[in-house]
């Protein structure tokens, strides 16, 4: 009987109802469609449009001066008067004023040593100058009293009251009271003299500034010890190296073949690594007669026209030598680009400003040339990357890679 019932249990598959529907699919062909319209806006965009290959160039900011520049040449700023001060005595150091940066004046105290020895001598030179003035003052006393006595004894020789041996005595007295007075003002003097000694040696203590100028380096600090010729170990020469900012010129090397370009009093403009924005005019003040073998230049000295705090020693500078000086409207500069870089489309100058790895076809305003460059007046500033070449084939939107070098 079980058997039988488990019989039963079986399915009709042709009873009605048994069957699913088969389900239609149209997402394939959806997605089909999709990729096709995403590869037209690629095509479009020129995604698979191989890239052209270009040269670039910058739009660069130039002077008018470049026009009528003879010569360039390349040195550093250098003061012409520049000192390392030391002392001319051997001490301590016990006191520094200045630091570096600091503007000082002729004559100013920079440093001091330890003086005390020094102090007791000249007080010892001043009490001896002191005892010597009053020496004399004695001397003249004694003096006095013996011209006196001196003419008293001379009358009274001639009238024959006392004698002749009382009047010699009277005038060796006097001739030595005259000698004392020499003497006195004698020991004045040397007195004087040893007092000041005593100040130089007091002087040499306090280290001055030779002229005005400012601090460039500190060499000592207090407590070292300080002598003339630095040679005791851990001793210290100078104490401090100053220079006269006034005193700056750029010194230059120019090449022995180019040296009948230039002349003293010739005009230049000095640029600075440091001030690439600013041109200081200058003007060619000596040419050393002398030249390096080695190198085969002539170094030569630019002074400034004008002098600006923000020069300072040992900068890096690049001199223009120019053919004429530079007039009152050339000061400025402008917006420039290489010629070969703009193209004549629709009677319109057009350049390609490179945006990533694609050019946008962009209007200019140009003037005119300057050299071997072309005045850009408007379209494009200062540090834009353009295409140089090639312009025949590029277009707004394309693709581009850099030449290879």
């Amino acid at each position: 009987m079980a058997n039988e019932d488990l019989s039963r249990l079986k399915i009709d598959k042709s009873a009605p109802g048994t069957r699913r529907p088969r389900r239609k699919r149209p997402l394939f062909w959806v997605v089909i469609g999709l990729l096709i319209i995403v590869m037209v806006i690629l095509a479009m965009k020129g995604v698979f449009t191989p890239k052209v290959e270009v040269e670039v160039a910058t739009v660069s900011q130039v002077y008018p001066s470049q026009a009528f520049t003879l010569l360039n040449a390349s040195g550093y700023v250098v003061a012409q008067r520049k000192a390392a001060v030391a002392s001319k005595a051997t001490g301590q150091l016990v006191w520094l004023g200045v630091e570096e940066g600091s503007r000082v004046e002729e004559g100013q105290v920079l440093a001091r040593l330890e003086n005390r020895d020094a102090m007791a001598t000249r007080d010892q030179a001043a009490a001896n100058l002191n005892n010597a003035r009053a020496g004399l003052e004695q001397a003249k006393a004694e003096l006095h009293d013996a011209s006196l006595a001196y003419d008293r004894q001379r009358d009274l020789v001639a009238q024959g009251i006392v004698a002749k041996a009382d009047y010699d005595s009277a005038e060796a007295r006097f001739k030595r009271a005259k000698a004392g007075v020499s003497g006195a003002e004698a020991g004045i003097t040397a007195a004087t003299a040893a007092l000041r000694g005593a100040d130089v040696a007091i002087d040499y203590t306090l280290i001055r500034a030779p002229f005005k100028a400012v601090v460039l380096t500190k060499n000592a600090d207090v407590g070292d010890i300080v002598t003339p010729l630095g040679a005791a170990a851990n001793a210290k020469a100078a104490v401090v190296t100053i220079a006269d900012m006034a005193s700056l010129q750029v010194e230059a090397d120019v090449a022995e073949s180019n040296l009948e370009k230039i002349k003293v009093g010739q005009p230049c403009e000095i640029t600075l690594d440091a001030l690439p924005e600013v041109r200081f005019r200058g003007e060619l003040h000596t040419i050393v007669p002398t030249a390096d073998r080695s190198k085969a230049t002539v170094m030569v000295k630019v002074r400034f026209q004008e002098m600006d705090r923000r020069i300072l020693p040992e900068m890096s500078a690049k001199v223009a030598f120019l053919e004429r000086p530079v007039r009152s409207g050339e000061q400025k500069p402008f917006t420039a680009l290489n010629p070969r870089a703009v193209l004549t489309r629709n009677g319109k100058k057009v350049v390609f400003l490179i945006r990533g790895e694609r050019v946008e076809e962009t209007q200019i305003s140009i003037s005119a040339p300057v050299g071997d460059m072309v005045r850009i007046v408007s379209g494009v500033k200062v540090g834009d990357k353009v295409v140089l070449k090639p312009l025949d084939k590029l277009k707004n939107g394309s693709r581009i890679k850099t030449a290879e070098k």
